[in-house]
């Protein structure tokens, strides 16, 4: 199953220059645990950056430093880990795990920001699948004891 088809193409993005305060503003506002940092280049919007909320109590609530006076810039995560649409299920998981990350944003061919793949969205379909793989053992079982009656 390619990502591109269970991301999550509802992205909270912002530019380098947004100020901490406003970002974790917008976390709030649309629930979310990160925002990622953009760039237009071309009319397209290219993932630079990422930051979590971890990040925000971690870097600025926790040595007390000022959200209003810190950008996004400084603080984002910009050795940024994407995947591409077409990539498998497989293949994500294994990336997560390799880089040990927990969200991949999820690019076109061209590099546009197209979703996000958070290790929640993972374990949800995950799940499902077991559920549907329970159900199939159940199903085959009961018939074999009706056959054999």
């Amino acid at each position: 199953m390619p990502i591109g088809e269970i991301c999550n193409r509802q992205v909270v993005i912002v530019q380098p220059d947004v100020t901490v305060q406003e970002a974790s503003q917008l976390m709030r506002q649309h629930h979310v645990g990160d925002v990622l940092v953009v760039e237009e280049r071309g009319g397209k919007c290219i993932p630079i950056g990422i930051a979590t909320d971890r990040d925000l109590v971690v870097e600025i609530m926790a040595q007390q430093l000022d959200p209003s006076t810190i950008t996004m810039r400084d603080i984002m995560a910009s050795d940024l880990i994407t995947i591409r649409e077409n990539a498998g299920l497989y293949e994500a998981i294994e990336l997560m795990h390799a880089k040990g990350v927990r969200r991949l944003p999820v690019v076109d061919e061209g590099g546009t920001l197209s979703g996000i793949l958070a290790l929640d969205d993972l374990i949800e379909l995950l799940a499902d699948e077991m559920t549907t793989l329970a159900k199939l053992v159940r199903h085959e079982q009961k018939k074999e004891i009706a056959m054999r009656r």
